[in-house]
C-alpha cells in the first residue's frame, strides 16, 4: 500500500483522529493512491499515522459504508473495485440536479457570480494538462459555486454523497483525456448563464456531465481489474 503524503504530518493533534483518518484515506482511495484490490490493515495504518487502532477501526467502518473498503472474513480488508452501476446512477442523479441548478441561475443572471465563475475557469486553464488532482479540486469548487449561487447548497451535498465512485473514475479519466475540453465545457455553461439562456445552460450542463459516458468505457477497457462488472447488460453505453 502506498500513500504519497507524509501521513503523520497531515493529522491535526488537536482534532478528533477518526474523522481525519477517514478523510485522508477516502482521499487516497478516490485519487487512486490506493488501487482497487489493495489490502489495507488497521495495524499498518495505525503505525503509519502513529495512532491507536480504535480510530482506524472507526474510519474503516465509514469507508466500508461508502463502498470504498470491503472486509473479507479470514482474509482481510481490501479497497473495493469501482462499481460501474454506482457510477452510472450518480451521473444520472447529478445531471438531474445540476441541470436544474443552471436553469435557475440563467433565469436570473448574477453578474458577480458570472465574474467569479469566469475567474475560476481561468484558474482551471492554468492547471489543465499539468495537475489532474488540482484540476479536479477546482472542478469541485466550480460546481459547488453554481449550487451555492442558486441557493442549492443542500442539493450539492446530496450530489457529493452520491458520487464517490464517479469521482474515482474522474481521477482515472483526467490522467488519460484532455482536461482542456472540460474547461471549455465549463465556459459554455457560464456564458449561457450570463446571457440568460436557460435552454442553452441546461444543454451545456447535460453535455458536460455526459462526457463520462464516453470516457468510462475506455477506462474500463484499459483497467478492467479496477472495476466490478455492470449488473445491467450494456450499462456503459
Amino acid at each position: 500500500m502506498i500513500i504519497a503524503h507524509d501521513a503523520a504530518a497531515r493529522l491535526d493533534p488537536t482534532g478528533a483522529v477518526a474523522p481525519q483518518l477517514y478523510r485522508l484515506l477516502r482521499e487516497a482511495i478516490i485519487q487512486g493512491e490506493m488501487e482497487p484490490g489493495t489490502r489495507i490493515s488497521e495495524s499498518e495504518i495505525a503505525t503509519r499515522y502513529a495512532v491507536s487502532r480504535q480510530p482506524v477501526r472507526e474510519a474503516f467502518i465509514k469507508l466500508a459504508e461508502d463502498g470504498l473498503l470491503e472486509v473479507r472474513p479470514q482474509r482481510g480488508t481490501f479497497v473495493c473495485k469501482i462499481s460501474v452501476d454506482s457510477v452510472m446512477d450518480a451521473r444520472f442523479v447529478r445531471e438531474a440536479i445540476e441541470a436544474d441548478i443552471v436553469k435557475a441561475l440563467a433565469a436570473d443572471p448574477d453578474a458577480a457570480l458570472v465574474r467569479d465563475l469566469m475567474a475560476q475557469i481561468e484558474e482551471q486553464r492554468v492547471v489543465a494538462g499539468r495537475d489532474s488532482v488540482a484540476f479536479i479540486r477546482l472542478d469541485e469548487r466550480f460546481h459547488r459555486t453554481l449550487a451555492e449561487g442558486a441557493g442549492r447548497s443542500h442539493a450539492w451535498r446530496v450530489v457529493e454523497g452520491q458520487k464517490v465512485q464517479m469521482d474515482r473514475v474522474r481521477h482515472l479519466a483526467t490522467r488519460r483525456f484532455p482536461m482542456a475540453a472540460l474547461v471549455e465545457q465549463h465556459g459554455a455553461i457560464v456564458h449561457a448563464i450570463g446571457r440568460g439562456d436557460i435552454a442553452g445552460a441546461e444543454q451545456a450542463m447535460r453535455l458536460h456531465l455526459r462526457a463520462i459516458l464516453t470516457d468510462l468505457p475506455e477506462v474500463v477497457r484499459d483497467l478492467p481489474n479496477f472495476f466490478e462488472a455492470a449488473r445491467t447488460p450494456g450499462r456503459l453505453y
